[in-house]
C-alpha cells in the first residue's frame, strides 16, 4: 500500500480475516501481506478468493466456506493455528448489507441476517480466545458500521447486527483483557467498494452523502485497512473496547 506505515511488529504475525476475497476484506488481506504478515482468509466467493491469492503470489492460506456454519468457521481457525503455530490477529469483517423494508422481513430473513452479520464475529472470537490466551496476547478487530449509529432506512436487520457488534466489542474486551487480548471495532462510513459502486453508491447518492462529511473525499477500502493495521499493531497496545469510525467526519 502506498504511503502506509510499516509496522515491524506485524512481520510474521498470523492474521485471520473473514470475508477476505472482496472489498474492504481484500484491501486488508493485501495490506497485511504488504506488512509481511502470515495471512489467512475465508470467503464464500471461490473465484474472487483464488484470483486474490494468485495476485499476491500464492502467499495466503485461504478456504471457501459459509460463515453461517459456526463449526466450519471454528475449524478453519483451528486449522490455521495448527498450520502456522498460533494466531495473533482476528479480523471479523464478513457482512451482507442487503436492503429490505421492515414489513417484508420474514423470520428466516431476520435470522439469516444475524447469522451473517453478527454471529460469526462471536464464534470466531470464541475460537481464537484459547489460542490467544495461551500466547498471552492478541488483537480482535470487529467490523461494525456507522449505520449502527445513524440508522438508515430499509436496513433494520443490518443496523441491529452492527449495533450488536459494538456491544460485543465492549463485552469481550473485558472478558478477554486479563490475557492481554484486545478487542476493538471499526465503523466504516460509505466505502467505495466495487459492490457499493455497482449497486448503491451512485453519483447522486455520493454527492448527498458528502454534504454531511467534514472531509469531502471518497472513502476507499485502503483507508479502512490502514486503521486495521494500527489496531493489530503494538502501537495500539493500550486501546481496547473502542469503536472507531472511518467516515470522513460524517458522525
Amino acid at each position: 500500500m502506498n504511503n502506509s506505515t510499516l509496522y515491524q511488529c506485524l512481520q510474521n504475525k498470523i492474521v485471520f480475516i473473514t470475508g477476505g476475497a472482496n472489498g474492504i476484506g481484500a484491501a486488508m488481506v493485501k495490506a497485511f501481506v504488504a506488512q509481511q504478515a502470515k495471512v489467512a482468509f475465508i470467503d464464500i466467493d471461490s473465484q474472487a478468493a483464488h484470483k486474490l491469492n494468485e495476485k499476491l503470489g500464492g502467499k495466503c492460506w485461504y478456504r471457501i466456506l459459509d460463515v453461517t456454519n459456526p463449526n466450519e468457521l471454528q475449524q478453519a481457525i483451528a486449522d490455521v493455528s495448527l498450520a502456522y503455530g498460533g494466531l495473533d490477529v482476528l479480523v471479523n469483517n464478513v457482512a451482507n448489507d442487503m436492503r429490505h423494508s421492515p414489513e417484508d422481513i420474514t423470520v428466516r430473513d431476520w435470522h439469516k441476517c444475524m447469522q451473517v452479520n453478527l454471529d460469526p464475529a462471536f464464534f470466531a472470537s470464541q475460537a481464537v480466545y484459547n489460542i490467544m490466551k495461551q500466547q498471552g496476547s492478541g488483537s480482535i478487530i470487529n467490523f461494525s458500521s456507522i449505520n449502527a449509529i445513524t440508522g438508515p432506512e430499509k436496513m433494520s436487520g443490518y443496523v441491529t447486527a452492527k449495533a450488536g457488534l459494538i456491544g460485543m466489542t465492549k463485552a469481550l474486551a473485558h472478558d478477554f483483557g486479563a490475557h492481554n487480548i484486545r478487542v476493538n471495532a471499526i465503523l466504516p462510513g460509505w466505502v467505495a467498494t466495487d459492490k457499493q459502486l455497482a449497486n448503491w453508491l451512485t453519483v447522486e447518492e455520493e454527492a448527498k452523502w458528502m454534504e454531511s462529511m467534514a472531509l469531502k473525499k471518497r472513502i476507499e477500502p485502503k483507508d479502512v485497512a490502514k486503521l486495521a493495521l494500527f489496531l493489530a499493531s503494538q502501537d495500539s497496545s493500550m486501546i481496547s473496547g473502542q469503536s472507531i469510525a472511518v467516515d470522513g467526519g460524517k458522525t
